[in-house]
């Protein structure tokens, strides 16, 4: 079955190999990708910014384990955001997992085979509750591989996101004590992250839609009027791809609920 398309084509996310290499490192402020050294891989890339996930996949996974990182990628972010049905969508979470799970033994020092992994995980436990799938340890799981994300790669804006939602997420779901003592959770780390995570990308429109989640998580309504600044400033932050006009539309939504 087909993937369904990108809603909101734009000529400015087609790129061409030249410009996408002189815009890569605004692009990949949020996970320090390197420029693919293959032309193909080129394309893929030149795929996942204009929107063509399936494409991005399609053509990575040709490449075999050197294009996982771009084929995972826009699995992940194609799942979260455009799949309808929830039964496919948890299934390629689980499908990008497995993928990272042996990216990780054959490549240990690429950074995108932890964040995948990390992110397929973290969005897979969302789909079936947190509090159940912190039982089938996938939260262990998840944090191992933020961690390992941050060893390698310590400005890897989208990873220091997840882990503030790490934080934020457990002691939303189980509480501040258990989430402390079983699961390592703490409030004012999860905060951290997330400014940490600004400061490396302050382009981020979803790093301020996920901060501004994780304080209305961790701190409640006492915090609302600075959540829903966080959520102004995502909705008017000016996306330079597909990824990020998907951002910036989560953050929209966000104004209107």
């Amino acid at each position: 079955m087909a993937w369904a398309k990108f809603p909101y084509p734009d000529n400015k996310y087609h790129y061409t190999a030249a410009s996408l290499k002189k815009a890569w490192a605004r692009l990949h402020a949020c996970d320090t990708e390197p420029f693919p050294k293959e032309a193909g891989l080129v394309d893929a890339w030149i795929a996942f910014h204009a929107g063509d996930f399936e494409t991005a996949a399609k053509i990575g996974l040709e490449h075999g384990m050197d294009g996982y990182s771009v084929a995972n990628k826009a699995t992940n972010i194609y799942a979260h955001y455009l799949e309808k049905s929830e039964k496919k969508k948890l299934a390629l979470f689980l499908e990008v997992a497995e993928r990272c799970e042996a990216q990780q033994k054959e490549q240990p020092q690429n950074p995108a085979g932890y964040y995948n992994h990390a992110y397929a995980l973290g969005r897979y436990a969302q789909g079936i509750s947190v509090v159940k799938a912190l039982s089938q340890g996938i939260g262990t799981k998840v944090k191992h591989s933020l961690d390992m994300t941050i060893k390698l790669a310590p400005k890897h804006a989208d990873a220091l996101i997840s882990l503030g939602a790490y934080h934020a997420e457990i002691i939303d779901k189980v509480g501040a004590m258990i989430g402390g003592l079983t699961y390592g959770a703490k409030k004012d780390e999860g905060l951290k992250y997330y400014k940490k995570a600004l400061e490396v990308n302050p382009h981020s429109a979803i790093g301020r839609v996920e901060y501004a989640n994780g304080l209305i998580m961790l701190e409640g309504k006492k915090k609302m009027d600075e959540a829903v600044k966080l959520y102004h400033e995502a909705a008017a932050c000016v996306p330079m791809d597909a990824m990020e006009r998907l951002d910036v539309e989560l953050a929209k939504e966000e104004l209107e609920d």
